[in-house]
Formats: structure tokens, C-alpha cells, sequence
């Protein structure tokens, strides 16, 4: 039983390993700083501003002050998980880490690598709790398709730069749809929220992601982060 545990584990990684490479070796100048944008958290805080815009549109300042309680514990839950009890657990390092002899075989963008550790993905974790959070909470499907989209090209960057493997962004979203739908349920249970048939505005965070994603393409032509 043992050598089959070694044996799955053995191909998961090395899978793993295949998967970024196929990801993080094809690259260029301009992407290379367009992913390294789309990364930084940051470079997102207009379409966190936008989804604060919606919820005070159309929340008693009861509900937000709860609401945004709730979304702030997701990204402590989560984070107070990643760094106080998996990664060190686990201690699975980063591809890009200078210990890991993958890391000679990654592209590495401005000279970033992270931390040692990256199992799971705290990037992943806090876009997929955020969007899935918000889709609890608004239910509307077309800014559900967004924001999902959103996470997902942050996965990607992710990847892009060499600093996570697809299993530690996977095991990040776990976390974080799971976080989301905790804290979600406790606070329903707290503030008694029932989702509006209507809202105010639903739609200016996808205005804003579409804005910001224009922004980052148009950015590699005038700089270049190497």
C-alpha cells in the first residue's frame, strides 16, 4: 500500500511539474508583463472598489458592515490556514524556489519567486472565496461568469510566473469555494440576508474587469517588466 501512495505521489508531481512547464515556457516580453500585472493584487483594487460600490448601492449599512465581516474572515480563514498550518506542514517548496532543483528549468519574472513554500496557493484561495462569495451572495449569473473569469486568469498568472504548480492553485481554490461557503452560511444565519430580485448596478465590476484588462494590454506596449 505504501509503494502505491509513493507511486501516486510520485506521478502526481511529476504531472505537476509537466504542467507548468507547458504553461511558464512559452513566453515573451509583452506577456511576461502583462501577467505580472494581472498578479500583483494590487492592480485589481478598482474592481474590489466597484463590488463595494454594488453592496453599499443596495445594502442597509447593517447588512455591508456584516457582509464585508464576512468577506474579511474568508481571507483571514484562509490565509491563517496557509501559513500557519498546511504550507508548513507540507512544505512543498515553489517551483521556483532556488531549493528546488525544477527552479533552474522555470522563467522567472522580475526576478520574483515568492516564498519558500506554496502549497496551497494564497492567491488562488482569496479569488475563487472572493468570486464565489459574491456569487452566493448576488446570484447573477453573468457577473458570476466574470469574476470566475477573473480567478481563473489570476490562476494562470500564476503559473506564467513559475511561483505555483496547477496542484497548488487547485488546492487554493478548494480552500477558498469551501471558506466561501462557510462564512456565507454563518452570515445568513447572523444578518438574515435574503438575495434582492433587484439590484442597483449589478453589472459595473465587469465594466471595471473589462477596463482594467483593456489597461493591461495596452501597458506592455510602454513598459517592460523583465
Amino acid at each position: 500500500m505504501t509503494e502505491i501512495i509513493t507511486d501516486i505521489y510520485q506521478w502526481a508531481d511529476s504531472t505537476d511539474a509537466t504542467m507548468l512547464l507547458a504553461v511558464n515556457q512559452h513566453h515573451t516580453s509583452y506577456w511576461d508583463t502583462f501577467m505580472w500585472l494581472c498578479s500583483h493584487r494590487f492592480a485589481w483594487i478598482p474592481l474590489y472598489l466597484s463590488v463595494l460600490y454594488v453592496l453599499v448601492r443596495n445594502f442597509s449599512w447593517r447588512t455591508l458592515l456584516l457582509c464585508l465581516a464576512a468577506i474579511g474572515l474568508v481571507f483571514l480563514f484562509t490565509d491563517a490556514l496557509n501559513s500557519q498550518l498546511i504550507r508548513p506542514n507540507i512544505g512543498r517548496l515553489r517551483p521556483s524556489n532556488l531549493n528546488n532543483p525544477l527552479s533552474h528549468y522555470v522563467h522567472i519574472v522580475d526576478n520574483h519567486r515568492g516564498g519558500r513554500f506554496g502549497f496551497p496557493s494564497a492567491h488562488s484561495s482569496n479569488a475563487w472565496g472572493f468570486a464565489f462569495f459574491l456569487a452566493l451572495l448576488l446570484r447573477r449569473r453573468l457577473l458570476n461568469w466574470f469574476l470566475a473569469g477573473w480567478a481563473l486568469l489570476l490562476c494562470y498568472s500564476r503559473l506564467y510566473l513559475g511561483v505555483h504548480y496547477p496542484g497548488d492553485l487547485l488546492a487554493g481554490m478548494l480552500l477558498g469555494v469551501l471558506s466561501a461557503g462557510l462564512f456565507y452560511y454563518i452570515f445568513v444565519r447572523v444578518s438574515h440576508y435574503q438575495t434582492p430580485t433587484e439590484l442597483k448596478h449589478p453589472y459595473v465590476p465587469i465594466v471595471v474587469e473589462l477596463v482594467l484588462l483593456a489597461a493591461f494590454l495596452i501597458a506592455p506596449i510602454f513598459i517592460t517588466i523583465t
